[in-house]
């Protein structure tokens, strides 16, 4: 619509329907390219220049391919030439005739080639070098006749009209007409009336000038008519849009209440049938679900008991009956020898135990975490605890404590066999938001890339299965570290 406007000369109009189409070319590049391109042809006819090479060069950016780029900085480069800035038009005219793609023998590109190299000879002209403009204008003339592109060889010859007009006005005059009489035969008004204002300005006759009176009269009221022809066209095309549109509404609506009353039941029912399979298939899960928790903690604290008990405990066995085994009971210091490691027995045994005992999460919770952490305190290791009334206990779920005292023993744990640090130090915080634990011994250490995984992975398992964050630092006799903090 906005082509066959601008065809007729109305180029405000034009712009108009453009701006309706942009809307929906959002997601091609092609359609944008086009767009932009008419609008420049708008602003180009309307000598609002500058406007005119900002859409021109808008297109050049959504043209997809090196054939696509030439109309627009072609377009650019005529419009250079209309306000004078003849060296930036030249420069643009001999990119684009240096580019292989205008070697092709295509029809399409050959027209092409012959309007860059006409509008480069117009260029040359203008700048001063008259022979080199002239050759390269016929040169781009010759092309156009040999493609049979009569339409494009108006231009040429309004150029060469306008080249001879002050050094040879015969010749300028025989062009003038040359263009006058095809623009005649493709029925182009504008380029008519170009060729009548050269043929004026020539000195050719008075019947020119009635000609151009009377076409230019013509021309203004035939497109003032088509002007209110085609936006009562655009009017009743868009009104009988609406009122079907409206209808088809109407329609839709109707078969809709329609179904949506025999529907109803038959929806109601399977919503009804589906929510009752939802909720036994949730019961199921979640008790299923339990269930298998059930069995891996009881799995997992089976398997901790054992391996304390192989790994400690039946060591400490085999070394007491071994020892009754090898030396005198009836000696005194070998029986105190034997109780001492009786007692060191039990207390292990009384660790493993205390370690799987059941937590208390209730109001005593705080004393009891602080006799875990501080039964760890021994005459090579002493355990510092700060700030642990700091933190409202109360506010903090049940599962979330359970997670906290098992991460600090296995901690401490970690410490007694691994780190074997003289002084340990713990430390509590809180927020409106969050629980902070800080924990930082000054044993052994290690390499981080070399740390034993498995129990750091529990922990670290732990923490982030209550969204919490947990994070390790150790330097080989720097001691361990550890930043836990989670939320309430």
């Amino acid at each position: 619509m906005a082509q066959i406007q601008q065809i007729n000369g109305d180029y405000y109009g034009s712009k108009e329907t453009l701006t309706e189409a942009l809307p929906y070319t959002k997601s091609d590049n092609n359609y944008n390219a086009a767009i932009n391109n008419f609008f420049g042809i708008a602003d180009k006819e309307l000598s609002i220049y500058d406007d005119a090479v900002f859409y021109y060069k808008q297109a050049l950016k959504d043209a997809t391919d090196s054939v696509s780029k030439q109309s627009p900085l072609n377009n650019i480069a005529v419009v250079y030439i209309k306000q004078n800035k003849i060296d930036k038009a030249i420069s643009i005219l001999e990119s684009i005739l240096n580019k292989k793609v205008l070697n092709d023998k295509d029809p399409s590109i050959i027209r092409s080639k012959s309007r860059v190299l006409d509008n480069l000879g117009f260029a040359y002209f203008k700048n001063g070098n008259p022979d080199k403009g002239l050759k390269f204008m016929n040169e781009g003339l010759k092309l156009r006749n040999q493609s049979e592109d009569f339409y494009g060889s108006i231009e040429s010859y309004l150029h060469l009209a306008e080249f001879y007009a002050k050094t040879d006005v015969k010749k300028s005059n025989q062009n003038a007409q040359n263009a006058y009489q095809i623009a005649t035969k493709f029925h182009s008004i504008d380029e008519r009336l170009k060729a009548l204002s050269l043929l004026i300005s020539n000195g050719s006759g008075t019947q020119y000038v009635q000609k151009y009176i009377s076409l230019n009269d013509s021309i203004i009221k035939i497109r003032n008519n088509f002007k209110n022809k085609f936006a009562k066209i655009k009017y009743d095309s868009k009104k009988e849009k609406d009122e079907n549109q409206k209808l088809k509404l109407e329609k839709a609506e109707n078969l809709l209440a329609l179904q949506e009353a025999k529907y109803q039941k038959i929806v109601g029912i399977i919503f009804l049938i589906f929510l009752g399979i939802v909720i036994v298939v949730l019961v199921r899960y979640y008790k299923n679900k339990n269930r298998i928790i059930r069995i891996k903690t009881a799995y997992d604290t089976e398997t901790r008991i054992a391996k304390d008990i192989h790994d400690e405990l039946a060591n400490d066995v085999f070394n007491a009956i071994t020892f009754t085994q090898t030396q005198p009971l009836s000696v005194e210091n070998t029986k105190e020898t034997l109780i001492q490691k009786l007692d060191h027995i039990y207390t292990r045994v009384r660790g493993i135990s205390r370690e799987n005992n059941d937590i208390e999460t209730g109001v005593n919770y705080s004393d009891n975490l602080k006799e875990m952490l501080s039964t760890y305190n021994s005459k090579s290791t002493n355990v510092i605890i700060n700030n642990i009334e700091k933190v409202i206990w109360n506010e903090i779920d049940e599962i979330k404590k359970v997670t906290i005292y098992r991460v600090l023993q296995e901690l401490m744990v970690n410490m007694k066999k691994h780190s074997h640090a003289p002084l340990v130090a713990l430390t509590f915080d809180s927020d409106q938001k969050f629980v902070f634990i800080n924990y930082a011994d000054r044993g052994k250490g290690a390499e981080k890339n070399k740390i034993v995984k498995n129990g750091l992975q529990n922990m670290e398992n732990r923490i982030l299965a209550i969204k919490g964050t947990i994070t390790f630092d150790t330097e080989p006799d720097k001691g361990f570290r550890v930043n836990i903090k989670l939320p309430k």
